[in-house]
């Protein structure tokens, strides 16, 4: 591919009139390129690159494209290259850009990762101390706005295949925080959460999917507002390990999006020119640590 457009795949410092040809590039810069691949040569799209200068500073970043290519154009010097894939080993490489070159580091191997070892089968709990469970929301059409709720628990119960798994967490409503008690006020009344009526939100899981590498779809039953809809967390799981009394510890993040109207919370206002003060999309994000039970 990038022979077609640079001429001598390893050529470093050609000439403008063959090596970029047809590639506007400052006089300054050169051109920094690679194909990440798997063990069996297959494009690796999506994966993350980071290109970092000599102080470590980041200059170019994003993603592999649908062949696995990285094309960067960047001024002469020195640079690393990180690349980063869901289940494989990080790849760390170095190269030199010259005025009017072309650095190609050519075929890019990942190697497939070990995955992190599975919690034990048994009974876990959310640890609290050291969980979030948070939100964003869109505030009038540009601004996000950032919450968390401070008062949740969970349980967890680790079959002996993870798929077979399941979770129960019950979050207090009245403990969402967005930092402005007027605005937590207004969220807790009959506007939105209502937590008079509905002092709880709860998810039951009904299905753990191994989605390759450390990436788990876990999906089940929220019920939020008196309303229940089915929702699916994106999850990462990130491993074991041990805390600082050596306890076990296991740990994920996970994210998904919810609608506010998908649960009755109609509640809205507009602005001039019809933008809305409140956005419909809420993103969940959480950070979670699980311990055995007792």
């Amino acid at each position: 591919m990038f022979g077609r457009w640079f001429g001598n795949k390893g050529a470093q410092g050609a000439g403008r009139g063959n090596a970029l040809a047809g590639l506007p590039v400052p006089a300054s810069a050169g051109v920094l390129s690679c194909r990440v691949l798997d063990p069996v040569n297959e494009g690796v799209r999506q994966a993350e690159f980071v290109v970092t200068d000599g102080a470590g500073r980041k200059v170019v970043g994003g993603e592999t494209d649908p062949y696995g290519s990285v094309l960067a154009t960047v001024p002469a010097g020195e640079y690393r290259l990180a690349v980063t894939a869901e289940g494989f080993t990080p790849f760390h490489g170095a190269a030199v850009v010259t005025e009017g070159g072309h650095a190609a580091l050519g075929d890019v191997m990942l190697q497939v990762a070990a995955p992190p070892q599975l919690p034990d089968p048994g009974e876990w709990e959310i640890e609290p101390m050291h969980s979030q469970i948070g939100f964003t929301a869109r505030h009038i059409g540009m601004a996000r706005i950032h919450g968390r709720f401070n008062t949740f628990a969970g349980a967890i119960r680790i079959a002996d295949r993870m798929e077979d798994s399941a979770m129960h967490v019950i979050i207090d409503a009245a403990s969402i925080d967005t930092n402005v008690q007027m605005r937590d006020d207004h969220l807790r009344s009959g506007d939105f959460l209502d937590v008079g009526r509905y002092p709880t939100l709860e998810f039951y899981s009904d299905r753990f999917v191994h989605r390759g590498g450390a990436r788990w779809g876990v999906s089940g039953a929220l019920t939020l507002h008196g309303v229940s809809r089915t929702v699916t967390l994106d999850t990462q799981y990130l491993g074991l390990g041990n805390g600082l009394e050596g306890e076990t510890r296991a740990a994920c993040r996970a994210t998904t999006e919810l609608h506010r109207e998908d649960f009755t919370l109609t509640w809205q206002t507009m602005l001039a020119r019809g933008i809305a003060a409140v956005g419909s999309s809420i993103a969940i994000d959480m950070d979670i640590q699980i311990v055995p039970k007792g």
